[in-house]
């Protein structure tokens, strides 16, 4: 058997090499090569993934739970269990699942969802409630309700309407979050605010020792009474305990708390009447804001930053005699040698910039990304573009968004992927672990992120799917 095998197999080798010799050979035509190549097209499978709905975002969070601000529990009891403290991986929302979220907001230990819905709802927020930051929300006996300071699951939020206004007025164009206090602004040009007014960050009068606690309150303002009809409100952004409005030309409007000069109104004074800041901003289209305590940072549509509010590291000028508390909207000179800027982030103690070429500058005090030895630089320093995916497979990838909280800073590349860095105590990084992170490393999250939004101890991100 063996020997008639090598024999069948010697004679074939003889007669491909008699072939070859000959200059005979099995050749094609260019239309014959592409039919066979064709010819078993209609057995290749071709792989369409499932996905769980059909919403355009879905949303991940993570960190401290236990004040309900990731709105993953809906069981009270269960809600209470101390394994449930903290949440330290990036887990899907149930609530996206079935819900059009298209913008998220994080306050301090509260988190505020805005949704596109049939039933007109336009927006939802879970967590502490204890200044009804999230509305009058009751539960219970209709005579006789109980109020909820903590609500667990995100809860619709109603926002009072004038007669003829209508499901698309009220949805939201711009949100953020304070300490205890929430701004939205509607489609409409209506701005609603929402909590403690201890110092005039809901831009209305200070009452003294007002009630926050069950209070069905919610301030309404027009954008006319804010910027006059020629102009319109685009953005809004809280700090700790004030609060700012951005319009289409660039004028910033502030009111709330300001013992570091934060409103920049020209002193150190709370106000409660929102009014109009000038200084070296006066002249300029302003496009971007940041805050998260009470340094805020300014972006013009030339890509230069202004500051103004706390600077106690540095954070706005490095000079020797420096103020540590500036109350009037300046021009940064310590961001002038990095280039045009495209977006910038103000946190507690520490500023970012990110400029036109997606290099990620940090500096300040805190984790600023370089290494467990570095807390504290009074001039801008670049991370470098590998910390955040760029390699030799993929030399095109940058940096295209960056934002922090008090404690921690996170930056988002052009493949979606989010990269944080910073304080760690509440699992907030979203890193599996409490440990502090002292270079920008990838969070795993299923999903492109478009928007994330920085609590004090929590983090939510906004994402699409990869298909």
């Amino acid at each position: 058997m063996i020997l008639d095998y090598m024999v069948g197999f010697t004679r074939n080798t003889m007669l491909k090499t008699r072939r070859i010799l000959l200059g005979i050979s099995r050749s094609y035509t260019a239309t014959a090569k592409r039919g066979v190549l064709a010819q078993d097209k209609s057995k290749i499978k071709e792989y369409s993934p499932k996905t769980t709905d059909s919403h355009e975002h879905r949303v991940y969070v993570w960190g401290f739970q236990e004040t309900g601000a990731l709105g993953l529990q809906t069981n009270v009891k269960k809600a209470k269990e101390r394994y449930t403290e903290m949440v330290h991986h990036p887990t899907r929302l149930q609530f996206s699942n079935n819900n059009e979220i298209t913008d998220v907001a994080a306050g301090y230990g509260f988190t505020v969802y805005a949704v596109n819905r049939d039933d007109g709802e336009t927006l939802f927020g879970s967590g502490l409630n204890t200044d009804s930051q999230l509305g009058f929300q009751v539960k219970g006996n209709p005579n006789d309700p109980a109020n909820l300071d903590v609500i667990i699951y995100p809860t619709a939020i109603k926002l009072p309407r004038v007669q003829g206004e209508t499901d698309e007025d009220m949805r939201v164009k711009s949100m953020s979050a304070g300490r205890a206090h929430l701004v939205v602004l509607t489609q409409n040009g209506t701005i609603f605010t929402l909590g403690n007014n201890s110092y005039g960050q809901c831009g209305r009068s200070i009452i003294e020792e007002e009630r926050y606690s069950k209070s069905a309150l919610i301030h309404r303002i027009s954008q006319e009474d804010i910027c006059g009809k020629e102009d319109e409100v685009v953005q809004v952004e809280c700090g700790q305990d004030h609060s700012m409005f951005l319009t289409k030309k660039g004028r910033i409007y502030t009111c709330g708390w300001g013992a570091d000069g934060q409103t920049g109104q020209g002193n150190y004074h709370t106000a409660g009447q929102i009014t109009l800041i000038g200084g070296d901003v006066e002249k300029e289209k302003i496009v971007r804001l940041s805050c998260s305590s009470d340094c805020v940072l300014a972006l013009n549509e030339a890509g230069d930053a202004f500051g103004w509010g706390n600077s106690e590291y540095g954070q706005l000028d490095d000079s020797e005699l420096a103020e540590t508390q500036i109350n009037i909207p300046r021009a940064l000179k310590l961001t002038k040698s990095i280039g045009k800027i495209k977006d910038v982030a103000a946190g507690g103690s520490f500023c970012m910039a990110l400029n036109d070429q997606g290099l990620v500058y940090t500096w300040g005090f805190g984790i600023l990304g370089f290494g467990p030895f570095v807390e504290q630089t009074s001039k801008p320093q670049h991370l470098l573009p590998p910390l955040f995916g760029r390699n030799d497979f993929s030399n095109e990838t940058t940096v295209v968004s960056i934002g922090c909280g008090v404690f921690h800073m996170g930056a988002v590349n052009s493949d979606g992927d989010l990269f944080m860095w910073g304080k760690n105590r509440f699992g907030h990084l979203g890193l599996g672990h409490k440990k502090d992170q002292f270079f920008p490393f990838k969070a795993a999250i299923n999903g492109k992120v478009t928007k994330v939004a920085y609590g004090v101890d929590h983090t939510i991100a906004l994402c699409k799917t990869f298909f």
